[in-house]
């Protein structure tokens, strides 16, 4: 501890420049702010207790960590008041919580991905290892998912696209088509 504590300014001074830039890089246009991005890297740093072997190595990866992390939950996020109905009165009126949708629509979902994993383990090949790496929720990248089916990063897309292929003719089998609009002759 004692040795990071020693180099810790002289780290600050190096990756600072580095982190600005990779943390603006990784926001621009998320709607993440890159300054909360940067104070999440250097806690992380600072919680992992020792000096990391490749410093520029490790600051990229763990801001692309962070920015994914950051990504998540945003899109989690959701703003007090969302689901509100107004409570039968006048101007002013106050707002209950429709508690009636929530429950419907967590079934909903828990069902689309029941649906989805079942689908998804019935392709053939490595279609199922492959797609279950890609819905896990570890956001991994494509070179991690490569080194764990053992695959090319390079043959990666187009297997996802021919999986993807299957299980899209899979699921239009099972789902009903759309009724179609306009007029019909």
């Amino acid at each position: 501890m004692d040795l990071l504590k020693a180099e810790l300014p002289d780290l600050y001074e190096t990756l600072r420049p580095l982190l600005s830039a990779e943390a603006a890089a990784e926001t621009a246009g998320t709607g993440v702010d890159a300054a909360d991005l940067e104070q999440a890297v250097w806690v992380r740093l600072l919680e992992r207790r020792r000096f990391p072997a490749e410093p520029a190595d490790w600051l990229r990866r763990a801001v692309r960590g962070e920015a994914r992390r950051a990504r998540r939950r945003a899109r989690r996020e959701v703003p007090y008041g969302h689901r509100q109905n107004a409570v039968q009165g006048g101007p002013g009126a106050r707002t209950r919580t429709s508690a009636g949708a929530e429950p419907e629509d967590a079934l909903m979902h828990g069902e689309q991905n029941r649906a989805l994993r079942s689908a998804v383990a019935r392709l053939p090949g490595r279609c199922p290892e492959l797609m279950r790496a890609l819905l896990s929720p570890r956001d991994l990248t494509y070179r991690e998912i490569a080194g764990e089916l053992g695959i090319s990063q390079g043959s990666l897309g187009p297997v996802r696209s021919r999986c993807l292929g299957c299980l899209r003719r899979m699921l239009a089998v099972e789902v009903a088509a759309p009724a179609l609009r306009g007029m019909e002759r």
